[in-house]
């Protein structure tokens, strides 16, 4: 038969679990300003009802229910929403850093503005159509070297501008992969920290929420991969386990980082001239602690990608791609071509003092041109504005020179003063080259942009979606309170009950006509 006392121990067990899910409760209110916690709740269980199924059962009209029990106490979370939220993650962390690194290359290049290269080259046209007109007056040859010292050392004010940024986007890639490896180090130490409370049979929400921090920051720098792996022991069925980390590449293979026995570290190729700072360094490959190589295009998205494409990489230094060194080459290209042109047109005029076959610009090499620039003629009266000897007040070749600009280049060739003279550009002007990869920045930025912001709506809806999930109501939060409460004190009134029953039968019967 049953107990005397089974209505205690019934309501008893109703006062412990609602009183759980009272702290519980609490516990949530107390957080519903934490960053990345998720909510919980106490799984509520049936006991086991009496009396269970054997032969020496006792014979009652059937089973009786023993009560409740907290059976968990779990976080609510939804695992797909996460997915989609840390692939939306990648996808912003790559189009926000793009835009950062193409955004600083326009500020460089102003353009179009009154302070940029073109302004100061449309001058220097302009004083050599001055010079034309007044090839003897000094003050006129001072304006065209002025004016020619003002393009030079904006070439060169653009060159060591970006070379100064692309340094910093090196610096980033290191630092990024200084973050990502602390990361992943975090992510393992918490991982043994589960792997040491699951098989108790307990459940660690708030280990969760931290590890899934980690993931939702890593997932900035690459796009990851999570499986998970049971613990053993008297894990509950509803844990979680330890995460398996992978990095998604560009063909969605996936190249383990994290594991059950520990993880990798990330770093730059150390066959890269030792450091990405180098401003003629570039990126072979990202390199794991076990040897394991990513190219850098072989990254699927997040901000290490984005990174590297602005910096540049390549297998070997002539193979080097990337936006910061490609604006550098076009910019190399232009300065040479423009000096070159120049040069020629000018070696084939005479100055105030008849000398000829005079460099106006002294300029190097291709590579590195943009920086090493200069007006290399300081004598004002070894300006060739003439193209005879001996006629000081001819003004033909000052005009020639300003037509520089205009003249057409075709498969890298020019012709001036029927000479033809190699160029690294290979068609339309120099202007036009110009206005080309000026125009191509502005079309890159505008698709950064665009891609950025549909990225960041993408991500912002799922997170909202994953915190309507996963966050604390205050409102949901204080209903169950009063619930709970209303329970509690519903199973503390049937202890009462069950002990005024008690009493009767303990200290009223047996009494008669007492």
């Amino acid at each position: 038969m049953r107990s005397t006392f089974h209505g205690l121990e019934v309501a008893k067990r109703g006062m412990f679990t609602q009183q759980s899910a009272i702290y519980v409760t609490g516990h949530n209110i107390a957080n519903a300003n934490t960053p990345d916690f998720s909510r919980q709740r106490v799984n509520f269980n049936q006991t086991e009802p009496y009396p269970a199924a054997s032969m020496n059962r006792p014979n009652i009209p059937g089973q009786m229910g023993t009560g409740v029990e907290a059976g968990s106490i779990q976080r609510i979370r939804d695992s797909f929403l996460d997915y989609q939220y840390r692939n939306e993650s990648t996808k912003s962390g790559y189009w926000s850093t793009r835009l950062d690194a193409i955004s600083r290359m326009e500020d460089v290049m102003n353009e179009p503005t009154e302070f940029g290269l073109a302004k100061a080259m449309t001058q220097f046209w302009e004083s050599l159509q001055d010079l034309s007109v007044s090839p003897e007056n000094e003050g006129a040859r001072a304006a065209v070297r002025q004016r020619g010292i003002a393009v030079a050392e904006s070439f060169n004010y653009l060159h060591s501008s970006l070379t100064q940024i692309r340094e910093d986007l090196g610096q980033q890639i290191k630092t990024g992969l200084l973050e990502v490896n602390s990361i992943l180090r975090q992510i393992s130490e918490l991982n043994d920290q589960i792997k040491a409370i699951e098989p108790n049979g307990y459940l660690p929400n708030d280990l969760y929420d931290r590890r899934d921090a980690l993931v939702d920051e890593l997932s900035k720098y690459v796009q990851v991969k999570v499986d998970k792996q049971p613990t053993g022991g008297n894990a509950l069925p509803i844990a979680e386990g330890i995460y398996k980390i992978s990095i998604v590449d560009s063909t969605g293979a996936a190249i383990e980082v994290v594991s059950s026995t520990g993880y990798k570290t990330l770093s730059i190729d150390p066959s890269i001239s030792g450091d990405p700072t180098n401003p003629n360094g570039y990126v072979r490959n990202v390199v794991l602690s076990d040897g394991t190589t990513i190219a850098p295009n072989d990254f699927a998205n997040g901000k290490i990608k984005a990174l590297i494409e602005a910096y540049g990489y390549g297998s070997t230094p002539t193979s080097v791609v990337g936006y910061y060194p490609d604006m550098l080459n076009k910019l190399d290209q232009m300065a040479y071509s423009f000096a070159e042109m120049f040069n020629a047109q000018h070696r084939a005029g005479y100055g105030l003092d008849n000398s000829t076959g005079l460099d106006f610009f002294s300029v190097g090499s291709v590579s590195g041109a943009a920086g090493a620039i200069q007006v290399s003629i300081n004598d004002l009266s070894k300006i060739a504005a003439s193209t005879a000897l001996n006629e000081p007040g001819n003004g033909e070749n000052a005009l020639n020179l300003s037509k520089i600009k205009d003249l057409l280049i075709t498969s890298g060739t020019v012709t001036i003063s029927g000479s033809p003279v190699s160029v690294p550009i290979q068609g339309g002007t120099i202007q036009t080259f110009y206005e080309g990869f000026i125009g191509q920045i502005g079309v890159d930025g505008q698709q950064a942009q665009r891609m950025k912001v549909n990225a960041d709506t993408l991500a912002k809806s799922v997170n909202e979606n994953r915190q309507s999930v996963s966050s604390v109501s205050l409102d949901e939060e204080m209903t169950n309170l009063v619930k709970f409460q209303h329970a509690y004190s519903a199973a503390a009134r049937m202890i009462t009950v069950v002990d005024e029953m008690l009493d009767k039968i303990i200290n009223g019967m047996g009494r008669v006509g007492i």
